[in-house]
């Protein structure tokens, strides 16, 4: 693979760009302050997955290489701490920097030292990355372990050579560069970082080490099946089972739904290899998932192994909590909650971004969006991309629905959904994130892009094909979606015949597109009208409206305060309007930062931040907040289905 070379006035820049924060860390001499190897300790939070897990937090390092020579440096095989600055995980290097030189990216490099929980020699280690933003390569003791593309969604690696009973330093090489002849994010040899947000760089979530004693439960999979609203349900539950020994484990798996067990079966399985085990139960009188009601069973599968004729031991257990519901696009194009229920959901899009620590959100600000929600009466809430797994079971708990999209294809052009490498990266990310996300109810739909060409060519819709099969292999309850730009001038695609729940990115009488296209809000309505037309069988939602706002002035000039909410106001008369419309999200709860020189339409704007957002980055709310609220307030999201025929 061809490594690109940023120009010498970019690496200056980039070396003079170094946060702060980061230069202040180290001291005289360029020698990291002290720095100790630490022992993990148990996650914090109870979120789907394994015994046994670690979370590798604490203090780090990290180091800056904007001219890329930390690989000829072996700076992941260095003992020294030279040259490093403390951090912690999860962060971003160039929080808080909002240089062209941060938005185009840099290599950067971090280490943790650790010792080991437990020293048991039966033990297999494993370490998981909820997302490195972009490339990242990982290294233990100098070892090369592998290689990971695209952020927003874990992955795991093996640890092969680690030390039982000394220190072991684990380093991450982070590659979030962008091709510097376009700083929005176009797209060059090789898939780069999404251009539609600030490009955030660094361990952007937890990292954690997992304990395995000869066989790993992996890949669990609950689902349920109602056939009718007050039928018994049908709970199939999958899992993988992976020997890490080095003999044959004869494995039985077990499992518990709410307070109902459930037997999985025994298989032997040889060393190194996989098994997936499957069983049913049925629960007679379910507690649907619903917004209104929220009900969560808990989950537990547990195995047990033995070699040869020994007598079977406890050895491996996962967690998490399940819901039972159903979402359905119908013939006529409505989209069905358990059954009974025709969704017009109200709601509004995020961005992960803070004042000071970038994508990096703690729970209590996870939790402060989570009240916004519930302030605004939205019960639906979508992003460019997967969300930090501590607020998708946030989700679960407060009956949020999420639209789950991957970043990869943002955007993309033709030319690059025919090009295998990007379309690779497309599609293992979107497995990657239903693998890891499939057991939340919370998530409403599984999005395989955004605003790709409106007019698709035979790329696209090739592309959209692999996505949608691959989508319904992995998960067939939930609709696949699609977002694109609304144009009046795209005749209807036939490309999104696998697509059933279709949104349209509206931003009439805000931009005004291609030779006004789009300038006249009053052309909404009809617009809307022709989509149903073209698409009488799917479920069409608006995923995008909204207007800048960052002062006070009249109603007619874009930018105001009183124009935002004369916007908001005007949009949802206009879905209000449409009884057959799926929902609206509005763009965005709370701004973000976008990328330098970013105006938005607006004609004073505040780069880079995108203030369409109705509440800033310091929590306080913008007028037209309160006007949404309102808005949604008068919408009965949620009908039963017998008053929606």
């Amino acid at each position: 693979m061809r490594r690109r070379r940023l120009p010498f006035l970019t690496l200056v820049v980039l070396a003079l760009a170094v946060p702060a924060s980061a230069r202040a860390a180290s001291v005289p001499g360029g020698t990291a302050a002290p720095y100790v190897a630490e022992t993990p300790s148990a996650r914090p939070h109870a979120i789907e997955g394994q015994d046994g897990r670690y979370l590798l937090g604490g203090s780090w390092l990290m180091r800056l290489d904007p001219a890329d020579a930390g690989l000829a440096q072996r700076l992941y095989a260095q003992r020294s701490t030279a040259g490093w600055t403390a951090t912690t995980v999860p962060s971003a290097w160039n929080a808080g920097d909002e240089s062209q030189a941060s938005f185009l990216g840099s290599v950067a490099w971090y280490r943790k030292d650790f010792r080991l929980p437990s020293r048991k020699r039966t033990l297999v280690w494993i370490a998981r990355f909820e997302s490195v933003n972009y490339r990242a390569t990982v290294w233990l003791n100098g070892r090369r372990l592998g290689d990971h593309v695209s952020g927003y969604v874990p992955f795991e690696l093996d640890l092969p050579n680690v030390v039982r009973s000394g220190v072991n330093r684990l380093v991450v090489r982070v590659d979030n560069r962008r091709p510097s002849s376009d700083p929005s994010g176009a797209p060059g040899e090789q898939p780069a970082p999404p251009g539609g947000w600030w490009n955030y760089g660094g361990i952007l979530r937890e990292v954690s080490l997992r304990a395995v004693d000869r066989v790993d439960v992996e890949q669990v999979q609950v689902q349920p099946q109602l056939r009718c609203p007050r039928c018994a349900a049908t709970v199939t539950l999958r899992a993988n089972v992976r020997n890490l020994s080095h003999a044959t484990q004869r494995v039985r798996l077990t499992a518990r739904f709410g307070r109902a067990p459930v037997a999985l079966g025994t298989q032997a399985i040889p060393a190194r290899a996989t098994a997936t085990f499957a069983g049913q139960l049925v629960v007679k009188r379910p507690k649907l998932w619903s917004p209104a009601h929220p009900s969560l069973y808990g989950v537990r599968l547990a195995a047990s192994a033995a070699t040869g004729r020994a007598r079977a031991t406890p050895a491996a257990g996962y967690s998490l909590r399940a819901g039972i519901r159903t979402l359905a696009v119908d013939r006529s194009g409505r989209l069905i909650l358990n059954g009974n229920t025709v969704v017009h959901f109200r709601g509004v899009a995020l961005h992960e971004d803070t004042l000071s620590n970038g994508p990096v959100m703690s729970h209590a600000d996870r939790l402060r969006v989570i009240a916004l929600l519930k302030a605004s009466h939205s019960t639906f809430l979508r992003a460019h991309y997967p969300l930090d797994p501590d607020f998708q079971d946030l989700a679960d708990q407060n009956g949020i629905l999420l639209w789950s999209e991957i970043p990869a294809t943002y955007q993309l052009p033709e030319a690059d959904l025919g090009r295998p490498l990007f379309r690779t990266v497309a599609l293992d990310q979107l497995r990657a994130n239903i693998l890891a996300n499939r057991n939340h109810p919370s998530v409403a739909a599984w999005s395989v892009g955004n605003e790709m060409a409106s007019a698709a060519g035979r790329n696209q819709a090739s592309y959209l094909r692999a996505a949608a099969a691959l989508a319904k292999q992995l998960d067939p309850t939930r609709p696949v979606a699609l977002a694109f730009a609304g144009h009046p001038e795209t005749p209807c695609q036939a490309a999104y015949a696998p697509i059933e729940l279709l949104g349209m990115n509206d931003y009439f009488g805000w931009y005004t597109g291609f030779g006004g296209n789009i300038a006249d809000r009053d052309q909404l309505s009809g617009f809307l009208d022709a989509l149903r037309r073209c698409y009488p069988h799917k479920a069409i939602a608006v995923t995008e409206y909204g207007a800048e706002a960052n002062r006070d002035g009249p109603v007619e000039e874009k930018g105001t305060y009183a124009f935002q909410e004369d916007f908001v106001r005007f949009h949802l008369g206009v879905f209000a309007s449409k009884p057959w419309l799926t929902g609206s999200v509005y763009w965005a709860l709370q701004e973000f930062r976008v990328r330098p020189f970013w105006g938005g339409g607006n004609p004073w704007g505040a780069p880079p931040l995108h203030q369409k957002g109705l509440v800033r980055l310091d929590w306080s709310r913008k007028p037209a907040f309160a006007t949404l609220a309102d808005g949604q307030a008068k919408v009965r999201q949620y009908v039963p289905l017998r008053a929606g025929r």
